[in-house]
């Protein structure tokens, strides 16, 4: 039975990443996410209802559209099919509880997040801001969960980030950190509580730089100090990373400061 509730998380997550796949290409451009229904960036015909299977129709119309061949970014499969595994995962680390829902909602906001940052270098105040607002108020009603925690993960999450940002401006005279990211730390401290915050800012640093240093060389030193690389995905991911991880990755740290 525990593989079947594994296998029908994985479907909704991936019938989930669908909608998100809407919200990350609406959001930015300001349109609904509601209405029209979905339809071929070609010939704009709206997508048939057998032809928007999550994952599947993707796999079988081979990334193309129906009517005018048209090729689909590969895009759409992969956020449904992270949404799909990492559903999968939730359920299988919490099971069919009050705290699924919630984890899979905050995932969801990450997910959009990450991929309109990459694309636009914005994260929409509707998903910062909101997100944070839902979490709070998700606060009072979460079991094993403190409103306190919730409060300090906003309130240090943000200012963290306000103060490196504004230090690095102040330094440096050009801007490092957009206020998305401020407010998308404050957003992931009201569902993780300051230890998800302080793991994934230095979690998003870590791998940040891991990935900002290399681009850096090969787009040459004097362009690629220039180049912006959002920080939105890195906070995020680390951010889902912390749910499964964090709190052992903590733990050992803890115990080896103790046993030094």
């Amino acid at each position: 039975m525990h593989t079947i509730y594994s296998i029908v998380a994985f479907i909704f997550g991936a019938a989930i990443g669908s909608f998100l796949n809407v919200c990350i290409y609406r959001i930015p451009r300001k349109k609904s996410i509601i209405h029209p229904p979905s339809s071929c960036p070609g010939c704009e015909k709206p997508v048939r209802f057998y032809d928007n299977i999550p994952l599947v129709s993707y796999i079988l119309l081979k990334g193309k559209c129906r009517d005018c061949g048209t090729r689909i970014s590969f895009r759409y499969f992969l956020v449904e099919l992270i949404t799909a595994v990492i559903f999968m995962m939730i359920y299988r680390r919490w099971g069919l509880t009050y705290e699924f829902l919630i984890q899979v909602f905050f995932v969801s906001i990450l997910i959009v997040v990450s991929f309109i940052d990459y694309d636009f270098q914005i994260i929409p105040d509707i998903l910062s801001i909101g997100g944070m607002a839902a979490g709070l108020i998700i606060s009072f009603m979460r079991p094993g969960f403190r409103v306190m925690d919730a409060v300090y993960g906003v309130l240090i999450g943000g200012g963290v980030l306000f103060v490196i940002a504004y230090g690095y401006q102040l330094i440096t005279k050009r801007e490092g950190m957009g206020g998305g990211d401020i407010k998308l730390l404050a957003m992931i401290g009201s569902f993780s509580g300051l230890k998800g915050v302080i793991f994934s800012l230095i979690g998003g640093s870590l791998v940040g730089t891991l990935v900002g240093i290399p681009l850096m060389f090969m787009k040459g030193r004097e362009e690629g100090t220039k180049y912006a690389i959002p920080f939105g995905p890195f906070l995020s991911l680390c951010a889902v990373l912390y749910l499964f991880l964090g709190p052992g990755v903590i733990r050992a740290f803890n115990e080896f400061l103790l046993h030094r």
